[in-house]
């Protein structure tokens, strides 16, 4: 199976200031969407999604390619994943696409990460809002990279799509305050120091 891509849409937010305080680096937050007409759409019940699984890697290495170029050679700190399934198919078939196989050419791209990537998938019609649950890339312990980007696809996804959304963040929340485990420490435990 080849999963036909119908368009992709990349979403650029840059954060310079939040609550009133400036930040000393500004946060680029990058959301890449990948609407992929849904093989199964109309199907019914189709118990073997492997051929979803494999044929979602290519689609992840493609949406690895546009993040990189969207966070312009900043560093990826967090992630998150998501997944809105058109009315004629079913909420499994964005689980499948959004495994494992589809998620590490993405990790290769952004030079390795090691944690697990959050993640929601819901059925809905066009415009069908979402919001993308993000933690850090290497340890889902560091607070301070708690977060999430909502969308909102206006012609997506239509019955037999499926709207696949990777989400990056170059920075955790500006002003987080809540203590715990940094990125500096897991770096430093990441680099071997």
């Amino acid at each position: 199976m080849q999963l036909n891509i119908r368009r992709t849409l990349v979403l650029v937010e840059d954060r310079h200031e939040d609550s009133g305080v400036k930040a000393e680096i500004s946060r680029r937050k990058v959301a890449i969407v990948a609407i992929v007409e849904n093989p199964l759409a109309g199907k019914g019940y189709v118990a073997d999604l492997k051929p979803l699984i494999e044929a979602s890697i290519p689609v992840g290495a493609r949406m690895g390619e546009l993040a990189v170029e969207a966070l312009g050679g900043r560093e990826v700190q967090s992630y998150g994943k998501g997944g809105i399934v058109g009315l004629n198919g079913e909420q499994e078939h964005a689980n499948a696409l959004l495994t494992t196989a589809f998620a590490n050419p993405i990790r290769d791209a952004i030079g390795g990460a090691r944690a697990w990537i959050s993640s929601v998938t819901k059925i809905g019609a066009p415009g069908t809002p979402i919001d993308v649950p993000m933690n850090h890339k290497h340890d889902v312990y560091v607070r301070s990279h708690y977060d999430s980007m909502a969308l909102t696809l206006p012609d997506t996804p239509m019955p037999d799509e499926v709207a696949l959304i990777f989400c990056l963040s170059s920075e955790g929340r500006l002003n987080a305050r809540v203590g715990g485990l940094t990125h500096a420490e897991v770096m430093s435990r990441e680099s071997g120091v």
